[in-house]
């Protein structure tokens, strides 16, 4: 269908639907270039609606970086809601780009977004919308090459059957060296298969029909086998050795969206090492940007699009080197603008809020902090030590400040807990909330937000099982009837996602077969709770003869392969399992900027090290030779 018939049959359809902003493109900012032009033509896609992908770094990255090509133009495009979808089906209209209007079928590539397991059955629904195949091998020479990226995608096998490559890391450098790949195989006319085996060839990325898994009997994977001789295994994660220059002309989104700001990027990586974050583990090591860069990104994005919010993002802003540098800075640079300057994943001490204090205009809403656990038992376990003292102090100085709201999140179902850690979560509360109320009275407030934990692949927590239903359960409702009152607001996830959360990041190649008959029987929007379909996803378990509860409630041995072991991340598997190990002794690891533990990252990309990582790291020779990642660790 042609980018005018589309826009044609969108104009009898708008009027119909909730918020037709989110599907006419022409945002300020947006880039639009000749389709004749170019000898490559991108669709970046976010799988969730518009108000949620709009702001989403990792396209923002990708769409700068492609459109910095002449020969390559990059468009957007996101999911519909469901009353846009049944409009489209109903008027024939494809999935389209914003930018163009041209059918996601007419581009080259098709990059997805993968960053929570809960958007699989909506990446399918996009394919379906759009007129590609849904199923990989069903593609033919002449259809997009599909590609996906993002921190799910660090165990691919749950969606290797609907993907041509994945994107194992980060994907600035990944990007150029797929078109480059993809304008070289169409210039030779040969096959799809050689186009497939070429981009095997580049590091950090992932060709999924190159590779067979065999099993055992018992259903757990026996090994993984390669098809074509020159596929590497492992397949080792893609890493930008130095930060470059962040974008900064942001698209400006026609209607309000859920982050309406700059988001720069001031770090990547972090040391902290908390057993249950997937993030910290696969997103190694830490390299920052330079305060300088930062501030002329600043400056540079707020010009090009008006803004009033910055966010600094990083998993752990308070450990950028040069942070009291940074906030001082933009003070200095930024005073009498009105901007509103957010630095997310704050420590819980006195510091960072005396950093929040110093930012003009931060002062908005709430103090949000994560102290994860409530006991020291706990605390051990998941490497995360806050003492209670800590966050009482922590929270006297942000209610002291003129806070009348804090923000807790907590994490239950962790190893080894019992219903008296959980009631140490209740205690806690109560404790920080009487904190409040001594300085401020009955003004102070404590919202408490406590989720469900689901252990990660690549973490040290990757081989135990998940809490049962019925310990969950029970563990909420004992939160319930302690955490209510005048200043309290409990927030919780439905054990039913979280189960659904665990299966999908924990599976094999055979969910492929349940994600593909959930979505066939209705199941989309996932990770939105009034849309999430579990009836259609009871249904697919049975039809694949699949039990969940072997993914999800199954202690697995250390010795076991796991389904994502052939993708490394640069973290061993050696150390993984040393530090669950630990943990199961209640022994604590600090911050490796002040000591080194010897996971891998830093021999498995040694060159980097001279010039780009942060001199506190040690890694002594003699130790991080003996245990950086080998084949045996896949």
């Amino acid at each position: 269908m042609t980018p005018d018939e589309i826009k044609r049959r969108l104009e009898r359809i708008l009027l119909k639907v909730q918020k037709p902003g989110r599907y006419v493109g022409g945002e300020y900012n947006q880039i639009v270039k000749s389709w004749q032009g170019v000898k490559t033509r991108v669709a970046l896609v976010f799988p969730d609606i518009y108000d949620i992908g709009i702001p989403n770094l990792g396209i923002a990255i990708l769409y700068d970086a492609l459109n910095r090509r002449s020969d390559v133009l990059a468009e957007r495009a996101y999911a519909p809601w469901v009353d846009m979808e049944e409009e489209m089906r109903r008027a024939g209209i494809p999935l389209y780009a914003l930018e163009s209007k041209h059918a996601l079928i007419d581009f080259d590539i098709v990059g997805l977004s993968l960053p929570y397991a809960t958007l699989y059955t909506n990446a399918l629904n996009l394919l379906d919308l759009a007129g590609i195949p849904v199923r990989a091998q069903q593609r033919q020479d002449n259809q997009p090459l599909v590609i996906a990226g993002g921190q799910s995608t660090f165990n691919p096998e749950p969606m290797a059957a609907f993907i041509d490559a994945f994107v194992i890391g980060e994907g600035e450098m990944i990007a150029n060296d797929i078109v480059d790949v993809h304008q070289q195989w169409r210039d030779s006319h040969t096959s799809r298969q050689d186009l497939l085996r070429a981009l095997s060839q580049i590091s950090g990325v992932y060709v999924p029909s190159l590779y067979e898994p065999q099993y055992h009997p018992d259903g757990t994977v026996a090994a993984i086998e390669k098809l074509y001789e020159k596929t590497p295994l492992p397949v080792v994660k893609r890493i930008v050795p130095v930060m470059p220059p962040p974008p900064t002309r942001f698209v400006v989104p026609s209607i309000g969206v859920v982050h309406n700001r700059v988001s720069i990027e001031i770090m990547r990586g972090c040391s902290r090492g908390c057993r249950f974050c997937h993030a910290g583990m696969v997103n190694r090591p830490v390299r920052e940007r330079s305060v300088a860069q930062i501030i002329d990104a600043i400056q540079e994005a707020l010009d090009a699009t008006g803004f009033e919010e910055v966010a600094l993002l990083s998993l752990s802003s308070s450990d950028y080197t040069n942070i009291v540098e940074l906030v001082e800075t933009i003070i200095r640079r930024f005073e009498g603008k009105n901007l509103t300057i957010s630095l997310p994943s704050l420590r819980i001490e006195s510091f960072s809020v005396d950093l929040l204090e110093q930012l003009k205009g931060a002062r908005q809403g709430s103090f949000t902090l994560a102290p994860e656990a409530a006991t020291d038992s706990m605390r051990s376990i998941i490497n995360k030590p806050i003492a209670s003292e800590q966050l009482l102090e922590t929270a006297r100085h942000i209610y002291c400040r003129g806070w009348k709201t804090i923000k807790l999140y907590f994490m239950i179902g962790h190893p080894c807990e019992t219903l008296n850690d959980v009631k140490a979560i209740a205690d806690l509360c109560h404790a920080v909330l009487a904190e409040g109320r001594k300085i401020i009275g009955r003004r102070a407030n404590l919202h408490i937000g406590v989720s469900t934990f689901v252990p990660k692949p690549h973490t040290p927590f990757q081989w135990v099982a998940c809490d049962s239903l019925e310990n969950i359960t029970a563990k909420q409702d004992l939160l319930r009837k302690q955490l209510h009152g005048a200043g309290l607001k409990l927030n919780w996830s439905d054990p039913k996602d979280t189960m659904l959360e665990a299966v999908l990041s924990r599976g094999d190649r055979r969910m492929a077969e349940v994600i593909y008959l959930a979505w066939k029987g209705g199941a989309r929007l996932d990770a939105w709770q009034d849309q999430v379909n579990h009836h259609a996803w009871r249904s697919a378990y049975d039809e694949a003869g699949l039990d969940p509860c072997f993914y999800t409630h199954r202690q697995r041995p250390l010795d076991e392969r796991l389904p994502w072991d052939h993708i490394n991340t640069g973290v061993s598997r050696r150390f993984l399992a040393r530090d669950f190990l630990a943990s199961q002794e209640g022994k604590l690891r600090p911050d490796c900027r002040l000591l080194c533990h010897a996971c891998g990252i830093l021999p498995l990309f040694r060159d980097l090290r001279p010039h780009n990582l942060d001199s506190r790291w040690k890694c002594p020779d003699s130790i991080s030779e003996e245990l950086s990642p080998s084949p045996e660790d896949a």
